[in-house]
């Protein structure tokens, strides 16, 4: 018990330590070299006081720089007055009236390469008695259990509209897991056409994108978007920081799922959301009278979204070939 107790202590204090400096180099303050060197003299400082010194005060020091930089970071606020990126400019918002619900905000930009595009907002009208299905999508920008996943409200007189949960990068950034740790990005919920969210990833960001049908009634479905509609209104009032643990594409899917209805546990492909089309079909969330491997090798539209490019029915194109989603 003693060898564990100090295994456990050894292990905290070393986190502990580790936290603190990259909340330090990961700080609001200026210059990536003071943050840089602040980081590792506290660091050196805290491994020294904590381990080698034999003086006590060294120790209640350590304690006492720590607390400070914990009380630094709390004080890091979010923001809507920023240099975005023209991808994330533009917060959605909702109007709910009974059942038709109007949205501005809403993205379709014409993409010509990855980072030459049309920028594109619109406003779009839509009727919660009309939403029939929701499609869910799983993007890898590289090979891993980790990738982006996002949802696509399926309207039986209207074109789809999709909902992804994303960082909100400044001009110059791009995404970071560990920064994205440490309050570097607020938290976008991205509203827009099929054309654009899907074929930017597929078409020009070259992701391998899959694409499934969830056994979801309709009235779950729209418990479900109005769960997001309330977000997205929340968000557009309150800026919020993206954390990649608990305020994540996946983990508040999973979280306003539970809001709407659903019955399940976290199960750590929640957080490896490269494997979540795996435990959606390990649960009975989306179609399994085919074999997994043969179900996710149909699954793949990055084909479909290249023959189909900026085509009217695109949404249609992409999904004719799918062994869940009629034509």
């Amino acid at each position: 018990m003693g060898w564990l107790i100090a295994a456990v202590w050894f292990l905290c204090r070393a986190v502990l330590i580790a936290w603190a400096a990259l909340a330090i180099y990961y700080s609001n303050l200026p210059f990536i070299a003071l943050r840089l060197g602040l980081a590792v003299a506290f660091a050196v400082f805290a491994i020294w006081a904590l381990w080698l010194s034999r003086r006590w005060w060294m120790s209640a020091i350590a304690i006492v720089l720590f607390f400070g930089v914990v009380a630094g970071w709390i004080s890091i606020r979010p923001s809507h007055d920023r240099n975005w990126r023209p991808e994330v400019a533009v917060m959605p918002r909702a109007f709910i009236d009974g059942d038709r619900v109007r949205l501005t905000g809403v993205r379709n930009f014409d993409y010509r390469t990855r980072n030459d595009f049309t920028v594109r907002y619109e406003e779009r009208e839509i009727l919660l008695s009309h939403l029939t299905a929701l499609d869910f999508y799983v993007s890898y920008f590289s090979t891993g259990p980790v990738g982006h996943t996002f949802l696509s409200f399926i309207f039986d007189n209207a074109p789809p509209l999709s909902i992804s949960i994303e960082t909100r990068p400044e001009v110059g950034e791009g995404f970071a897991p560990v920064a994205s740790l440490f309050k570097q990005f607020e938290l976008i919920y991205v509203v827009g056409d099929e054309r654009d969210l899907v074929r930017v990833r597929t078409n020009y960001r070259r992701e391998a994108v899959y694409l499934y049908r969830l056994n979801t009634s309709a009235d779950d479905a729209r418990r479900l978007l109005l769960v997001y509609l309330a977000r997205i209104n929340e968000l557009a009032d309150q800026p919020e920081f993206y954390h990649l643990l608990t305020n994540s594409c996946t983990i508040n899917i999973v979280r306003y799922a539970n809001a709407a209805g659903r019955v399940g546990r976290f199960n750590i492909r929640h957080l490896l959301n490269g494997l979540v089309d795996n435990y959606l079909y390990s649960s009975g969330r989306i179609d399994t009278t085919l074999p997994f491997d043969e179900l996710r090798r149909r699954s793949l539209i990055n084909e479909a979204a290249l023959a189909a490019d900026s085509a009217p029915d695109f949404s249609q194109r992409i999904r004719a070939s799918l062994p869940t989603i009629p034509p």
